[in-house]
Order: structure tokens, then sequence, then C-alpha cells
């Protein structure tokens, strides 16, 4: 069984996360969602409510796990048996970011395989920060996001 991890902060996840995780099911056997604890972000959603978000969206996938993960990637992949890592690129500033983490991941696990998966067309200028700058300003933020995903938000933000 081939298994991928598809690791980020998904504060929220939006239509272009779920993109990445249905072209890793069309790869993989098996796709891992770790919402990442990162210390250094202040997020808009708590890890745990990240993860109920996204769990929504794929209650009816079993092969979608969802998990929050708060240490490094490469120590997740090694708990999961698997040296596949998954990246969603929409620019070249996503590139070069990903390029950069790859080779330093890559001198803690040389086993480690990473696969960039680009954004399709109408997603490249759909972000996380978008959605969350769109309900600080009350703006439509509804077509960036997964049906559940924005079901949650409206219903428990008061957006």
């Amino acid at each position: 069984m081939k298994k991928c991890v598809f690791a980020g902060t998904f504060d929220p996840f939006t239509i272009g996360h779920e993109d990445t995780v249905e072209k890793s099911l069309a790869l993989f056997d098996e796709v891992v969602v770790a919402v990442a604890e990162n210390k250094n972000k202040r997020c808009y959603f708590s890890a745990e409510e990240r993860v109920k978000m996204i769990a929504s969206v794929y209650q009816s996938e079993p092969r979608v796990r969802v998990l929050c993960w708060g240490g490094a990637i490469v120590d997740l992949l090694r708990k999961e048996n698997t040296p596949f890592y998954v990246r969603g690129i929409r620019n070249f500033r996503d590139f070069d970011y990903e390029t950069a983490d790859f080779y330093a991941s890559r001198k803690l696990d040389p086993e480690m395989i990473t696969l960039y998966l680009p954004a399709e067309q109408e997603h490249l200028h759909i972000s996380s920060t978008l959605v969350k700058n769109s309900i600080a300003f009350e703006k439509p933020f509804k077509d960036y996001l997964p049906k559940a995903v924005y079901d949650y938000i409206t219903e428990k933000k008061d957006v």
C-alpha cells in the first residue's frame, strides 16, 4: 500500500488544498493530512478546529486520515512508514520555499521523496490568508473553501 503525507497549517483548508488531496488520492492508496502546529504562526483557528474541518470534508473518504502534528515532518514520515511527502505549489514563492525546505529535510532523511503538485490555474490566487482577510473585512469567501469547511466556519464563528 502506498501512502503519502500532505502537511500544512491549513488555517483554514481551502479548495486548493482539497485539490492537492484529490490529486494525491489518484496516486496513493492513503493520504495522511497533517495539520501542523507551527509555534511561529498565529492561527485564526485552533489545531483541533482545523482537524475537525478537514475531517468533515473527507468523512465519506476512508483513504484520507487527518491528524495533528507538532514535530518535524521527517519524523511524521517515519512514524507513518512512508517516504512520500506531497506539496502543493501555486507560484515561484511556494516553489522557492518548498525547495529550501526540501533540502533541509533531505539532510535529516535521505529516503524522503517530495512530490510537487502544481495548483490548477483557477486556484492560483486562493490562499488561507485570502480567506482570513475576507472574513476580517466581511467579504465573501464561500468560493474559496470546500462546502464542509465553509459551513463549519459560518456556523461556529458567526461570520
